[in-house]
């Protein structure tokens, strides 16, 4: 059986604005990104995931309402972490029938709770589109990662061809008010978070890609 903890340890430096946003979003967020994306990108986003590892130590960032979690490999022990406690209220039907073990917290990427090294793997899933502070979210998560752990991103990102670009540099405004940035230099910001590039796999042009990183030994 898995099991949820809603602990919020790290309330006080927890970014309000940005959890508001993210709670404000659970009650329609299933309805807006869980059947065409699922569809549509549920085949790569479990070929990223059958890489954990069954006896990894895993973290799963920003788990949302859940949406993933059918994704998974089962039997795996999973901490997963999201910055609004409403999206880990409404992720947790999908917790409970997961054939495995999923450790929810409330937790900001930025002032995460865990010990330094402590994990083996860790999965991101159109996430640091979202993220404040992309690079130090990034660096928090090198520093929770063991010497040569990997990093697995599903990812949407900024593209550099006409006239993708343009479009979504102008959308990025308005996006960033209710969910995600449009044009993230996401593949740049892993680097300069430290982690080397071990291989890009464009799933969508240059946009949706998936990233293998790995924390240098």
């Amino acid at each position: 059986m898995s099991s949820a903890n809603l602990g919020t340890k790290n309330a006080p430096q927890t970014d309000k604005a940005t959890q508001r946003k993210w709670d404000n979003a659970a009650k329609a967020f299933d309805f807006m990104t869980g059947i065409g994306p699922d569809k549509r990108w549920g085949p790569y986003k479990s070929l990223m995931l059958a890489n954990m590892n069954a006896d990894a130590d895993i973290l799963f960032l920003a788990l949302g309402t859940g949406l993933d979690i059918q994704f998974f490999p089962p039997q795996r022990n999973i901490q997963a972490i999201d910055i609004s406690p409403k999206m880990l209220e409404n992720a947790q039907a999908r917790i409970d029938q997961y054939d495995g073990s999923i450790n929810a917290q409330t937790m900001d990427v930025h002032q995460m709770s865990f010990e330094a090294e402590q994990f083996d793997q860790v999965f991101t899933s159109c996430t640091f589109c979202s993220v404040p502070n992309p690079i130090g979210g990034l660096k928090a998560l090198y520093q929770v990662m063991k010497p040569g752990a990997d990093l697995y991103m599903f990812e949407h990102t900024g593209s550099k061809h006409y006239p993708f670009k343009l479009m979504m540099d102008l959308m990025t405004p308005l996006t960033r008010k209710v969910g995600p940035d449009m044009n993230r230099t996401t593949i740049d910001n892993v680097q300069q978070a430290g982690f080397k590039i071990q291989q890009i796999n464009n799933v969508y042009l240059d946009i949706v890609k998936i990233i293998h990183a790995t924390k240098p030994e």
